[in-house]
């Protein structure tokens, strides 16, 4: 295999060997130039049991091995990446269109994810002793098994090892799949995996779309499944796995995030960090704010002068492009019309278009950038994933953080202000897992926690904290002899 090509021969890796696909046949094409990325066909029944009776093959082995030695086979894994991250880097922006520049950052999170949940696993999952007057009490943990990891398209290099490095350290096996949009990132992933001479069955990779995924899901062999996606998609998960309690289910399902400005006054610097929370990966993050609600006529009046002569001054454009484009174009076609039917229903419902979002001439999944105000609008509480900032207006603080909270879901949330007793006021009462203060709800660390409340989660935090569902803990209490025996209980003269 090779892993630099302009199109990929797309093929599964089962049992540590590479495998055609039996099932569908599939065509990615990039969404800047149309032309194919990935052509293969998808896995079938039978591709996906041996992927899963692999990994089961190879648990036991691999969970003996040294936490050392698992880490060792991880850090060949980064430093393959490392001395092939341009190689990745342009495959990610032509397969997902997102800027060069861009895709070159993933890339760096991809690397650093490895001493990152190394050190995660340190810290949170290390063995402890207490040593008491009769016994030792000891925490250990112990890996659960083969794990599913399901991908998702717009970050289809960092977010699925957000997951798989972890289960790795951890012990455990994993079967993935990439998301049917980025087969190629996926593909080239395992054949690095491959390189850093990771054991036979540790790691397997299957293609294929949602029904790939559910019969994988559905196996009764795995341990769990981990998955990044959309709300829709991690709730017929959810809902498939209903009735097995012994089977982890970590869920990442994006948000209808809300940013709050109240106090401030320099407008113009909250119009940019807006743009950066809204924009950035043409809107494709599941962390970018949905919506910017704005405490007072003064301030809104301000901020929106700001957009409005900021927003239309963005570059706009395909991922080579010199000079470099801030956004591209989206994942396919079809999502840039459904963004483009949202705007429009918003349009018919009496909303006002600030500054309009339009298709780009170079591509058609390409947009340009929009803002509409939404005021006297009852909005549906939708994740729109895509370059649309709807814009609200509040008359103060407590209203402005009563808006942002209606929403089911609760992954991320932004306040803009010069007040930390306002920041405070408002961390108090928001609800969401991750909360930002005068930085981009895009801006997450990969040495805190990542994940959300309501539907934008199901309380299993990836990042920094993923270390937590790649194991469980097992409380033993254990002496040389038997002393207990020799104590006295009512009731209980049996050594007479």
């Amino acid at each position: 295999m090779t892993l630099t090509t302009i199109e990929m021969i797309g093929r599964n890796h089962l049992d540590g060997l590479w495998h055609e696909g039996n099932g569908k046949e599939w065509v990615r094409t990039s969404p800047a130039t149309g032309k194919a990325v990935w052509r293969g066909t998808f896995s079938d029944q039978a591709q996906i049991e041996l992927a899963i009776r692999s990994a089961e093959q190879a648990f036991e082995s691999w969970r003996m091995r040294p936490f050392d030695e698992r880490a060792g086979y991880c850090r060949e894994f980064a430093e393959f990446v490392s001395s092939k991250k341009e190689d990745l880097a342009r495959l990610i922006a032509s397969e997902t269109g997102k800027p060069l520049w861009e895709a070159r950052t993933e890339v760096a999170t991809v690397i650093a994810k490895v001493s990152n949940s190394i050190e995660a696993i340190h810290q949170r999952r290390s063995a402890s002793t207490e040593i008491t007057p009769d016994f030792v009490a000891a925490t250990r943990y112990r890996p659960l098994g083969v794990m599913l990891v399901l991908g998702p398209y717009n970050l289809p290099a960092h977010l699925p090892g957000s997951h798989i490095v972890p289960a790795l350290l951890s012990g455990n096996t994993i079967v993935f799949k990439p998301s049917e949009w980025t087969p190629s990132v996926g593909q080239w992933l395992v054949e690095a995996w491959e390189r850093a001479s990771l054991p036979r069955g540790v790691m397997n990779l299957i293609h294929g779309s949602a029904e790939v995924a559910i019969a994988a899901a559905s196996n009764d062999i795995l341990a769990g499944v981990l998955f990044t996606g959309s709300y829709r998609a991690g709730a017929s998960l959810h809902r498939l796995l209903s009735g097995k309690p012994e089977k982890i289910l970590a869920l990442e399902m994006g948000g209808n995030n809300p940013v709050v400005v109240h106090g401030m006054t320099n407008y113009r610097e909250a119009a940019l960090t807006m743009i950066l929370s809204s924009f950035i990966s043409s809107g494709q993050r599941c962390t970018c704010s949905r919506r910017l609600i704005i405490s007072g006529d003064g301030t809104y009046d301000r901020i929106v002068e700001q957009l409005c002569d900021l927003v239309p001054k963005i570059r706009v454009g395909l991922p080579f492009d010199d000079p470099e484009p801030f956004m591209g174009p989206l994942i396919h076609g079809p999502a840039a019309d459904k963004m483009l039917e949202v705007q429009q229903d918003l349009k018919k419902r009496g909303a006002t278009v600030l500054v309009e979002m339009k298709r780009g001439k170079e591509a058609p999944s390409l947009l340009t950038p929009g803002v509409i105000a939404v005021e006297k609008i009852v909005l549906d509480d939708e994740e729109h994933f895509g370059p649309l900032l709807l814009v609200q207006k509040a008359n103060g603080l407590d209203e402005a953080i009563s808006i942002a909270n209606k929403t089911r879901f609760g992954l991320a949330a932004g306040f803009i202000g010069e007040s930390q007793e306002d920041y405070q006021f408002f961390f108090d009462r928001i609800r969401a897992g991750v909360v930002n203060w005068n930085r981009p709800t895009t801006g997450a660390s990969g040495r805190l926690a990542f994940g959300g409340i309501g539907a934008s989660g199901n309380h299993r935090p990836s990042g920094f904290f993923a270390a937590d569902y790649c194991s469980y803990p097992i409380a033993s209490m254990e002496s040389t002899d038997l002393r207990e025996s020799r104590k006295s209980f009512p009731g209980l003269d049996l050594m007479s």
